[in-house]
């Protein structure tokens, strides 16, 4: 396999010269200089390196010199594209339109501009976001942090001074789920509405099986659907109306399900009367058996809700028919007593670099047990500066007290004991400093929830949200380095240009 790392030099134009608007010049300064930590720290290098494996890997056979270059330019357009979108906090639509208006993000994602502007669609920027698997942008990400750590690489890209990692600020939250609020009645009617669709989807392409008309069905459970609305106020005989309503609901959710059988019998056996391909009826039925295999158990859970009003485990609830590695995450907040997602761990650095993350596909194990999972992952991060970690009193108990007096870091968790609080706010100035800034990281959660990640991630499946979160975190890096103090800032423009 050829390991040499093809990066093109572009043709790019020189930027004009914008007068009269401050914000364009301050986001021009900004991807100038996001521009510049990408060529120089290596992040784009090891994005194409990377890129390239995993093409040459999945190659038959010899890839020509060709296929190469052509396979790298993509790659460096996939980065930046992505980069930009996240930073922009943009949908894919959106990014597209925007990438062809603005001359600024076409120079900044290296776009072609000589006969005709070409801009990657909204479907090539979708696939831009799957790039690389998780385990590759970690590797980014690492190249990113090791930069940032070393004096020379960071004044070779510009700033002043490299970024401080000796302390990390953590916390965890909860990474929202994109679907609906898990009532039970609403999983039937999702259900429905997804298998009806499906089947007019098969009806569509040429193989029909008897049955009634296919939208009678989803106005049909659309009309139960506001009827159980309607019977969840507190009102006499509310109670009754809802038990009633859900057995019509019930009824209509067996009917769909033996056509929607019928319907995947037929296409599994029938598929060459249609005009799709295999692959093509193998992602219609496997849509159609995920919502025919958990519709008996939503059944049974609405009924042992709503009829025989008996609690259901979260451990045993079906939360969506479409994602199966969300929980319920009881966080006591005013607002958002009880969450539906996955938890989030975050490690931020005095400057506000998110030094370690992770997005759990299983359930918390508490905030004390993922502190002394990731401490080891944080300091080999921090290039074995770590000396310090600060947090909420979420994360305090006796085995993280443990894990940092082994360290021999500094403990600036806060205290479960009101009393030893009480202490160390009276005694210790560094940990009052340390509990004083520990405010922002609850704004830097914010600002990577819900401008980076646009609120709720729309990826569908944990993987594609993982890597949703992976792809934040690094426009988000990257965002405040070229944020942080520069040093010759005329000389670096130069360049640059």
């Amino acid at each position: 396999m050829n390991k040499t790392i093809l990066i093109q030099d572009h043709l790019r134009p020189a930027l004009p010269t914008v007068l009269g608007c401050r914000d364009y010049r301050e986001q021009e300064q900004l991807l100038v200089r996001t521009d510049r930590i990408l060529r120089v720290s290596g992040v784009e290098r090891i994005f194409v390196g990377l890129s390239l494996e995993r093409y040459q890997a999945a190659a038959a056979g010899p890839v020509r010199a060709g296929d190469l270059v052509r396979q790298s330019e993509r790659s460096e357009k996939a980065l930046r594209c992505m980069v930009l979108k996240n930073i922009l906090g943009e949908d894919y639509r959106e990014m597209s339109v925007r990438l062809a208006q603005c001359e600024l993000f076409r120079w900044f994602c290296k776009l072609p501009e000589l006969e005709a502007v070409r801009v990657p669609s909204k479907s090539t920027l979708q696939t831009y976001a799957n790039w690389l698997p998780h385990e590759e942008m970690g590797k980014v990400l690492g190249r990113l942090r090791e930069a940032m750590a070393d004096e020379t690489r960071a004044r070779e890209i510009g700033l002043e001074a490299e970024l401080d990692m000796d302390v990390a600020w953590v916390d965890t939250t909860c990474l929202k789920a994109n679907i609906h609020f898990p009532a039970d009645w609403v999983l039937l009617r999702d259900a429905v509405r997804t298998l009806i669709k499906t089947i007019l989807t098969i009806r569509r392409h040429g193989l029909k099986v008897r049955m009634p008309e296919p939208g009678d069905f989803i106005a049909a459970m659309n009309a139960q659907a506001m009827g159980m609305s309607a019977a969840a106020r507190r009102k006499p005989g509310s109670k009754k109306a809802r038990k009633r309503v859900l057995r019509l609901m019930k009824k209509i959710c067996r009917t769909v399900s033996e056509h929607a059988a019928r319907y995947e019998r037929a296409l599994d056996k029938r598929w060459r009367e249609t005009d799709l391909t295999r692959k093509e009826a193998e992602v219609v039925l496997r849509r159609m058996k995920r919502v025919l295999d958990q519709l008996p158990e939503a059944m049974r859970q609405a009924h042992e809700r709503i009829i025989g009003e008996r609690p259901v485990a979260n451990a045993n609830k079906i939360l969506s028919l479409y994602e199966g590695d969300i929980h319920v995450i009881v966080r006591g907040k005013a607002g958002a007593d009880v969450e539906f997602g996955n938890s989030l761990f975050v490690a931020e650095t005095v400057s506000g670099f998110i030094l370690d993350h992770e997005l759990r596909r299983e359930i918390s194990p508490g905030d004390p047990k993922w502190l002394q999972e990731r401490y080891p992952k944080m300091k080999e991060a921090s290039g074995d500066r770590l000396c310090a970690a600060v947090g909420d009193r979420g994360f305090d108990s006796a085995g993280s007290r443990k894990l940092l007096d082994e360290q021999k870091a500094f403990n600036g968790l806060c205290p479960r004991d009101s009393r030893e609080m009480q202490r160390r706010v009276r005694e210790d100035e560094a940990f009052i400093g340390a509990q004083k800034r520990r405010a922002q990281t609850e704004g830097r959660i914010g600002i990577l929830k819900n401008v980076f990640l646009q609120g709720v991630p729309r990826a569908k499946g944990f993987q594609k949200r993982e890597l949703q979160v992976d792809w934040a975190v690094l426009a988000h890096n990257l965002w405040v380095v070229a944020r942080c103090p520069w040093a010759c800032k005329e000389q670096v423009a130069a360049e640059t240009a």
